[in-house]
């Protein structure tokens, strides 16, 4: 689509299509939209986003079962626990995410809410973010994330753009956290960081969305494309370009477009 105007219609009308509270229930955002307790929110999130790929039911079910066994509390549980109480997990996958990662999760994010009241500080640990986009947040998310002892193999759990990775499940839930809109969809508890900052989550079905509409050169899902895409959406709402997410995401998935 060479006319901005037209795309900005086309994709404005499939934001609205999307971006509601019925696409909650069969999507990963339902299971932090279970919660009230911010840092609930926060946590069930986190994990909703990291294990977000493969079957959708199948990511749902397994956070499920992790909230579950962390008592329908996860703050608490994540506080307060003893390794008694992690008798269950040692028995989890989801892919390649298994208990060794899942055992380090729980380590880290204790060792965070210790010291920290929101997981917002392991993104931002000043008071306000003023880089042009989410980029050094999320490498510094990471270097944070394993900057205690840590398994070599969970640090694949947790990309970062210094190895080019399209950080699709960590934009995601940085769009869940900090984008607020009267749809009732994202949360907007995060406020260090601006909806105009996000980086929209790219992946295979958003990249191949993208190119055919003439926004990427090819269907890549790294970090150059990522910010190449979010760059033109920006032109189409400067403020708020991963609102898109919606339309990309539902023209991929629900329409095969």
């Amino acid at each position: 689509m060479e006319n901005p105007e037209q795309l900005k219609q086309f994709l404005d009308a499939k934001v609205v299509l999307y971006n509601k509270p019925s696409f909650i229930e069969r999507d990963p955002i339902s299971i932090p939209h279970s919660f009230t307790k911010k840092q609930d929110i926060e946590i069930s999130g986190l994990f909703a986003a990291v294990l977000a790929w493969g079957n959708r039911t199948t990511i749902i079910n397994n956070c499920k079962k992790l909230m579950q066994w962390m008592d329908g509390q996860p703050h608490e549980f994540i506080l307060h626990h003893k390794d008694t109480d992690l008798k269950a997990f040692v028995h989890f996958a989801h892919r390649t995410f298994n208990a060794t990662d899942l055992l380090y999760f729980i380590e880290f994010l204790q060792y965070h809410y210790s010291l920290h009241d929101s997981l917002e500080d392991a993104f931002v640990p000043g008071k306000t973010y003023k880089e042009a986009n989410v980029e050094q947040a999320l490498i510094h998310f990471h270097n944070y994330f394993f900057s205690i002892e840590h398994p070599e193999r969970t640090r694949k759990h947790i990309a970062t753009p210094e190895r080019n990775s399209a950080c699709k499940r960590i934009n995601m839930y940085l769009r869940w956290m900090v984008r607020k809109d009267k749809k009732g969809v994202d949360f907007g508890i995060w406020k260090k960081i601006s909806s105009s900052q996000l980086i929209c989550p790219l992946d295979v079905h958003v990249a191949r969305v993208a190119e055919r509409l003439e926004l990427l050169d090819n269907i890549k899902s790294n970090w150059n494309n990522a910010c190449q895409l979010t760059s033109h959406l920006r032109l189409l709402n400067p403020k708020d370009p991963a609102i898109y997410d919606y339309a990309l995401f539902g023209l991929g998935v629900a329409e095969r477009f």
